[in-house]
């Protein structure tokens, strides 16, 4: 029977375990009523959805910015940065190659949902894209490939409207020229990467920049410019003029160079036809070859000169010492003649200034084969020329040479020279007596006598500018006196050879010119492939018809940029040169 009073009592509670109650406690307290609890449930739902969601907007946002720039970005980026290159200067300063910042466009495959429609949006956008190679590209396994370099801001917002996932865009140094075709020959280019493959650039390359760049070095901050011996004000009036004159005598090639006499620096080189490095595609043309330092020549009677500071240089001969040219010299089957021939014969100073074959041959035959190969060896002829740029010749010298040799070799035939190699020799019979290295890069005096090497007589030297300055005068180099400037110089005109003989009517033409003759500091080369005859050259295509005026028109340009002062009324230059030779008229 129940008690009643156990009836009146409420029922027991079940028992709460323990680690509820200290949780329920914990989270809300004691004696909190059931809609407090409810208000906090749901308010940590939505605390833990919250939290949720935002781990997945972020990773969301780091797969869409972050991949870009961490992943494959950094990779190619570190190659981006080890490309970058010093500026290259003149000697005053102006910005000859440069880098600027140009996007370039990658992909990553594995990030590519849609590979069709992404090749036709982006070959729609880029038309020069080869549908073929992009898909290849994008088909592959990588996880970062290039689709096109150096793309334009316009191009890269165009495609960045796209929106294609796995479609990327890298900032890469790009190499810049800001004076085009103007020094194109000397500073040469880069190839996509970045990387020197012709001129100084090339040279860069190979002086410690590619192993800066392996190191991670190279870097935009940590380079210096790199300062040329080029003043690229004679740089553009010299390639100005050989312009005109390869349009008004219709030639093949025209290229000319100034170099420092004293120093050896070469301040101005142009050949053309040039290329733009700007647009790489002009430079494989086979016909925009750097013709002063690739190309050999025969250097024709500028040769000469070589041969008469030979013999003076010996002792055994003067400016007055006498030569047959009554008639043609005869050696087996062959016969030298001169172009114009006096009939009689001739003193050394006549030799120059008629430009006698004849007259040379014969003094290169007094000296012997030996002494002429040593001589020309002396003055660098005979072994390839060495500069900083990689781009040189070997020039062709004879394998068995004998006296026949000998006398061509003497007027410039039968031997083929780099025209920068030709100009070194001249330097050192201008400037004393000093074989110098030529060097397109900045040079002082005292640098260039540290490692100049005496190969004639300071009194051979004088002799020779006595000559030249002469030959100005009365001789074959007068439409090249600019007056004030008292130059010297020696023509040439070589036939060329085709199909194994000599053509009379195909000719390279050269002047030479030394200024001041009396203090050289610069010399001046021109020459011109092919000229033609004009009726102002009266049907004639030797060098005093052509490349002499076109040297005269350069030096009226370049003297006052040079800093030589005209000077007027000098006396002549056997009284203005020869006053304290010990040799005179």
């Amino acid at each position: 029977m129940t008690d009643p009073a156990q009836a009146n009592k409420p029922a027991a509670r079940p028992t709460e375990p323990w680690s509820q109650r200290l949780i329920r406690t914990l989270l809300y307290g004691r004696n909190v009523d059931r809609a407090a609890k409810a208000r906090a449930r749901v308010g940590f739902a939505i605390l833990a959805f919250a939290a949720v969601y935002a781990v997945l907007a972020g990773r969301l946002v780091l797969f869409a910015v972050g991949a870009d720039s961490h992943g494959a970005r950094h990779t190619a980026s570190q190659d981006a940065i080890a490309t970058a290159r010093p500026d290259i200067i003149d000697r005053n300063g102006e910005i000859l190659a440069t880098d600027v910042k140009a996007p370039s466009l990658f992909g990553e495959p594995r990030r590519i949902i849609d590979k069709d429609e992404a090749i036709e949006l982006l070959t729609a956008t880029l038309p020069d894209l080869d549908t073929g190679e992009v898909r290849d590209r994008l088909s592959s396994r990588k996880g970062f490939v290039w689709l096109k370099r150096e793309i334009t801001p316009k191009q890269q917002l165009e495609i960045h409207r796209l929106g294609i996932p796995g479609i990327g865009f890298l900032r890469e140094n790009k190499r810049v020229y800001p004076t085009g075709n103007e020094v194109a020959h000397l500073i040469g280019l880069v190839n996509i990467d970045n990387q020197g493959i012709a001129g100084m650039e090339k040279w860069l390359d190979s002086n410690g920049l590619a192993d800066l760049h392996r190191a991670g070095f190279a870097t935009d901050r940590l380079q210096k410019p790199v300062e040329l011996s080029i003043d690229l004000r004679v740089e553009h009036a010299l390639r100005d003029e050989l312009i005109k004159a390869k349009e008004k005598f219709h030639t093949k090639a025209a290229s000319g160079l100034v170099s420092n006499v004293r120093t050896g620096e070469i301040v101005a080189m142009v050949s053309l036809p040039d290329f733009d490095p700007n647009n790489p595609k002009e430079a494989h043309d086979p016909d925009r070859i750097n013709r002063l330092t690739t190309g050999v020549y025969e250097m024709g009677s500028t040769f000469k000169a070589f041969t008469l500071a030979m013999a003076l240089d010996s002792g055994k001969y003067d400016l007055n010492s006498m030569w047959d040219a009554r008639g043609p010299l005869h050696y087996g089957k062959f016969a030298i003649h001169d172009d114009e021939p006096k009939g009689r014969f001739l003193s050394m100073k006549e030799v120059f200034t008629f430009s006698s074959n004849v007259g040379a041959a014969r003094i290169a035959l007094s000296q012997g084969v030996e002494a002429h190969k040593a001589f020309l060896r002396k003055m660098g002829q005979l072994e390839r020329l060495r500069t900083e740029l990689p781009e040189s010749a070997s020039p062709i010298v004879p394998k068995r040479w004998g006296d026949l040799n000998t006398i061509t070799i003497s007027f410039g035939h039968g031997i083929a020279v780099a025209p920068l190699q030709a100009v070194m020799g001249i330097d050192a019979l201008a400037n004393g007596g000093y074989l110098i290295p030529p060097t397109f890069l900045k040079r002082t005096e005292q640098e260039a006598m540290a490692i100049a090497k005496r190969v004639i007589k300071p009194e051979t030297s004088e002799k020779m500018r006595f000559l030249m300055r002469l030959n100005a005068e009365i001789g074959t180099a007068r439409k090249a006196d600019v007056k004030g400037y008292y130059i010297g110089g020696k023509t040439g005109t070589a036939e060329k050879v085709v199909n194994g003989r000599y053509a009379k009517k195909k000719v390279l033409t050269a002047f030479t010119a030394i200024l001041p003759a009396d203090n050289p500091k610069y010399q001046l080369l021109i020459m011109l492939d092919e000229p033609q005859a004009l009726k102002e050259t009266y049907g004639f295509i030797t060098s005093g018809w052509n490349a002499v005026p076109t040297g005269g028109a350069v030096i009226a340009r370049i003297a006052p940029i040079l800093g030589i002062e005209p000077r007027f009324d000098l006396p002549p230059s056997d009284r203005l040169i020869l006053a304290a030779s010990r040799t005179t008229q």
